[in-house]
């Protein structure tokens, strides 16, 4: 089983929410999930993002990959260190 972590949709039309949720990788994008581990709102103004550190480090030391975008938004808010050049 591999174990992704990803957003799932939610929220009205034109109105985006995301939760950040570990998932199976054959579940669809908002079906079944594993954890919910953040939420993300990009509708407001700096965009909203809140993890639960001590679970995304639960699940990234057990082997989760996390998709680029929440990837990019782990160094925003300084979970993931920057990419040594």
């Amino acid at each position: 089983m591999s174990v992704k972590i990803r957003l799932a949709r939610h929220g009205a039309k034109k109105q985006p929410y995301y939760r950040i949720v570990v998932s199976d990788t054959a579940s669809p994008r908002d079906g079944k999930f594993l954890e919910i581990v953040g939420h993300y709102n990009p509708n407001i103004e700096p965009a909203g993002v809140d993890f639960k550190e001590d679970r995304v480090r639960y699940w990234m030391d057990n082997g989760a990959l996390p998709t680029t975008t929440v990837k990019q938004l782990m160094r925003k808010s300084g979970l993931l260190k920057e990419k040594a050049a």
